[in-house]
């Protein structure tokens, strides 16, 4: 039974991160006949929805929208890149912008709730490496019941954080981004659009998953 319990979790977590990254280097290739790279499509697009306080850059750390400063940032492949996968990426990430230009209420929920889970994932790791300790000093069952609750308080924001961006994430993909790249790559590439995006939403899916399962693993202990 452990074994298989094993088995569950690994393709939880592994499987939809390495679908999706088969799915979008499949659709990665070049294509000439686009008219701009995922760059240009996310500035024409933001232009062409009146957002100009959002500027697109170059990043690093991932494609994302920070709706702290006000960009979209997309990695190098996707910001200079000519393919499906560039252009439906840089699409789905000016949806983001577009859900904060609209005041779209998930999203501003989710982006107050992150500040919170940060410090919320910080205290809950502290809580736990010190329990030990604590109980050695105290010797005191109820001491070490109250860091554990605090614990799998800090890991349930963590967990309410990925539910709340479930629907985020779908909204932008399919709500947003499919509607605008409508005009701008043909009709028989919207079925690889789609895909793409599908293939994205899973990896939230298993995010929101391990989340569940490990705040359901504290929760274990406590029965204890």
């Amino acid at each position: 039974m452990m074994v298989l319990v094993i088995v569950l979790l690994l393709a939880i977590f592994l499987l939809p991160n390495l679908w999706a990254k088969w799915v979008l280097d499949r659709h990665a290739g070049p294509r000439n006949d686009y008219p701009g790279s995922g760059g240009e499509l996310a500035e024409h697009l933001l232009a062409r929805m009146g957002i100009n306080e959002v500027k697109v850059e170059l990043t690093e750390r991932g494609d994302h929208y920070d709706p702290q400063a006000r960009r979209v940032r997309l990695s190098r492949q996707h910001f200079e890149g000519r393919s499906l996968t560039a252009v439906t990426v840089a699409a789905h990430e000016v949806g983001h912008a577009i859900q904060h230009h609209c005041g779209y209420t998930p999203l501003l929920a989710r982006t107050r709730l992150v500040r919170v889970a940060q410090q919320a994932e910080k205290l809950g790791s502290l809580l736990m490496m010190a329990a030990p300790v604590l109980l050695l000093l105290t010797r005191t069952p109820g001491g070490m019941l109250i860091v554990l609750l605090a614990a799998v308080a800090s890991f349930g924001t963590a967990a309410l954080v990925h539910l709340v961006t479930l629907p985020v994430e779908f909204d932008a993909s399919f709500q947003r981004a499919l509607p605008l790249l409508k005009g701008y790559i043909p009709p028989y590439d919207m079925p690889g659009a789609r895909h793409v995006l599908t293939a994205c939403a899973f990896t939230y899916v298993a995010a929101s998953l391990a989340s569940l399962l490990n705040l359901g693993r504290w929760l274990a202990i406590l029965r204890r």
